[in-house]
């Protein structure tokens, strides 16, 4: 076995020589590191197939890694600071020694103090949800339309297995078995909350289900309300910019697809119960979610990562345990849950893989470099989670007693 590189070049400054000695602690696969004096470094077991690659260009970034965790990478990366052929791999690497290497994946402590803190600064209430959602939704339809699937969708495909499919067949593969396992017909009424750019709507009402869906996103809304107009959809869809908090009304089902992860953990109660409420006695609720593993749930709850400060400010992932928990305190009985997440890795990779293609188009809307790479990051940080088991994505059936 070819253990790792231990001696530290001769011009690297005390925060750089911790960084190293922090990765000589990796144990499963290998790290190939440039520094930015060009030496090469090996830490790990250098015969191991797991393999990632990083690139120092400026020792200012092993203290900013240091200081501020996966936040701080992102931040060096986004900076053009450190580099690497294939991120993902890089990012799978040090969750697999995500132990080990502690220092470098969490930060220090005053640094989790101060995000965790920027992080409940930012909750969900009504004014808080549309400056959240704004951050994220409303950055420019043209943006989102360059790298979605035609049915602009921005939620996990299911593939089942098959990752020939086309995206967005996969797509309406997921919305299928939703309608499926809510057993819905033409001539119900559903109400989605949290309708995005209205795939889910389109597809249920062309057989025939009516469906009320609510956003506060108003680029999503119209782009949504467009697509009902042109397949004249008008009798049997509703769309409307409102918080879910403010609803009333019962409906034969509740379909509610990746809006839990936006809602925030103090504000769980409030969604269950509206769920509830909005639901006729006895009928059903499908929730798909992303999810985090309970092992690392407290953990994540008590600081904040790269998602939560640059992505989904306000953004809050549940555990199984905990999802399933909340929802029986309403008076929701779950009743069957389908988890999938390596079909979310194959959706980011689709993603990405666009993303990639489009570059000049997306920098031609005024998305600069360091946009891009703090994207890329996002892309590949979710994908990563996902290939590793860290995070899932689940539809969750739900029963109002």
């Amino acid at each position: 076995m070819n253990r790792s590189m231990t001696t530290h070049p001769h011009d690297a400054p005390a925060g750089a020589r911790l960084f190293l000695a922090a990765l000589n602690r990796i144990r499963t696969g290998h790290l190939e590191l440039i520094t930015p004096c060009n030496t090469r470094m090996i830490f790990g077991d250098a015969h191991s197939p797991i393999a990632a690659s990083l690139t120092l260009h400026d020792w200012s970034a092993c203290q900013l890694i240091l200081r501020a965790g996966d936040i701080g990478f992102a931040e060096a990366y986004a900076d053009g600071r450190i580099d690497t052929p294939d991120l993902t791999a890089l990012l799978r690497l040090a969750l697999r020694n995500e132990a080990a290497l502690e220092p470098l994946v969490f930060g220090g402590a005053l640094a989790r103090c101060w995000y965790r803190l920027r992080h409940w600064l930012r909750p969900n209430t009504r004014q808080g949800s549309r400056r959240n959602i704004h951050a994220h939704y409303d950055i420019g339809n043209a943006f989102y339309q360059l790298w979605l699937d035609p049915s602009w969708t921005y939620s996990s495909a299911l593939f089942d297995g098959d990752f020939s499919l086309p995206l967005q067949t996969a797509q309406q593969r997921k919305y299928q078995r939703i309608i499926d396992t809510l057993r819905l017909t033409s001539g119900q009424r559903v109400l989605e909350i949290g309708c995005g750019w209205g795939g889910f709507a389109e597809y249920a009402a062309l057989r025939g289900i009516a469906v009320h869906g609510v956003t506060i996103s108003p680029s999503q809304l119209e782009i949504a309300q467009r697509r009902v107009q042109q397949h004249q959809l008008q009798d049997r869809v509703w769309l409307e910019l409102r918080d879910y908090r403010d609803l009333n009304g019962q409906y034969d089902a509740v379909v509610s697809i990746e809006m839990f992860e936006a809602v925030g953990e103090r504000f769980w109660p409030d969604y269950f119960r509206t769920v509830a409420a909005r639901l006729k006695p006895g009928a059903q609720a499908l929730v798909q979610s992303i999810t985090i593993d309970e092992r690392h749930f407290e953990r994540y709850r008590s600081s904040t990562d790269f998602i939560q400060q640059y992505i989904f400010p306000g953004g809050m992932l549940p555990s199984v345990e905990r999802f399933k928990r909340h929802a029986e305190r309403a008076g929701l009985q779950p009743l069957a849950h389908h988890a999938f997440g390596p079909d979310y890795a194959e959706t980011l990779r689709r993603w990405d893989a666009q993303c990639r293609v489009h570059q000049p188009q997306i920098a031609s809307q005024g998305f600069d470099q360091h946009f891009m790479r703090i994207w890329s990051m996002y892309l590949a940080y979710s994908e990563a989670a996902f290939d590793e088991g860290r995070t899932d994505v689940v539809q969750f059936l739900l029963q109002k007693a």
